[in-house]
């Protein structure tokens, strides 16, 4: 099978123990994290060969996070070196009616000060056949949205898939450009595209209508979401599949989850789980992804057991502490098969 490669940014991430709130902590739980390498991390889980491609300085933390990676199995050697600094996340975990809350602090961080010709493109994609990107990534800089646009070019060029998280977020957006006016021509190059109802609103002002994520009580109405699937596909032609993920939040600790996928004909509709304790949901729309992208590699005529294997995959992420999804493809179909009774494996 063809390498996957992904590309963006990866963060050491500090987050506090337990439930306890920034004012309480007298000590961070240290681990790495960041989108795409969520993703990397997700498919070398599940033994698809994959490549994580991102800027780093050259110190020792960002080596630990190298390692990490490579622990995984996750290839690193299309990683550049350069800048001061490893970007940094604070995580502090919400529970029952108390969200969760990110504070960032990566601003001028290795990745964040990138520009074109940095990385070789075509030299990084020989022999690779998918390439995967989030919309994070071009919220760091126009250096970071530059080489974003340039790696997906090559990957048109040379003939290799591209998927994109569309993964909008506001606090990132602070140099001077708008959502609405970098993602458009990113997004062109796509043949997957996958986002929740917030992402494609606030990026490309499509909504589903009548939906009022405050008022779903944990209850989405999968249908309502064709629309918005139609309009992305209207909207970027190139793209072969579009998928929403539908979260219903009861509380912090509470979630329904499940997905639909569009292959511009027929709407696929996932089972929907009930998470009742959650661990931790930071990176489950990346196992979304990994889940979503493996899939679609192992069961190309069948997109109704890859959206299957994504949602399923995802809902387990939700037990898993960390940022990385650390389930197995066993334990992923046990789960579709309908076992969900968490049975000790003896």
């Amino acid at each position: 099978m063809k390498r996957v490669v992904t590309f963006g940014e990866i963060m050491l991430r500090l987050a506090t123990p337990g439930y306890l709130r920034f004012s309480q902590a007298k000590e961070f739980t240290a681990t790495f994290g960041g989108g795409e390498a969520n993703v990397a991390v997700s498919l070398a889980n599940y033994g698809i060969p994959v490549d994580f491609v991102t800027r780093m300085p050259q110190n020792d933390i960002a080596k630990s996070c190298v390692m990490d990676l490579r622990k995984y199995g996750v290839g690193t050697s299309g990683i550049v070196y350069g800048g001061d600094r490893l970007g940094i996340y604070f995580l502090e975990t919400g529970a029952v009616a108390r969200a969760s809350k990110v504070v960032y602090d990566r601003a001028h961080s290795s990745i964040a000060e990138i520009e074109p010709g940095m990385i070789d493109w075509e030299s990084v994609f020989e022999g690779a056949g998918w390439f995967h990107w989030t919309g994070i990534t071009p919220a760091l800089s126009q250096g970071a949205a530059d080489v974003c646009l340039e790696a997906i070019r090559t990957a048109n060029k040379m003939g290799i898939t591209v998927s994109c998280d569309l993964n909008y977020r506001k606090n990132l957006w602070k140099y001077g450009k708008q959502a609405s006016e970098v993602m458009p021509a990113l997004v062109e190059g796509c043949d997957v595209i996958l986002g929740n109802e917030e992402d494609a609103e606030k990026v490309f002002g499509i909504k589903p209508k009548g939906f009022d994520v405050t008022a779903t009580a944990g209850r989405v109405n999968a249908g309502e979401f064709e629309s918005v699937c139609t309009q992305l596909m209207s909207r970027f032609p190139r793209a072969r599949k579009v998928i929403v993920t539908l979260r219903g939040s009861i509380n912090a600790n509470h979630n329904t989850w499940g997905g639909v996928l569009f292959d511009g004909k027929k709407l696929y509709e996932s089972p929907r789980y009930d998470i009742t304790h959650i661990v931790d949901r930071v990176g489950g729309g990346d196992s979304f992804m990994g889940g979503l992208i493996y899939g679609l590699l192992t069961y190309p005529d069948d997109d109704q057991k890859a959206l299957n294997f994504a949602v399923a995959a995802s809902c387990l992420k939700h037990t898993v502490y960390g940022d990385f999804n650390l389930v197995t493809v066993d334990e992923v179909e046990k789960l579709m098969s309908g076992d969900a009774s968490g049975r000790v494996s003896r």
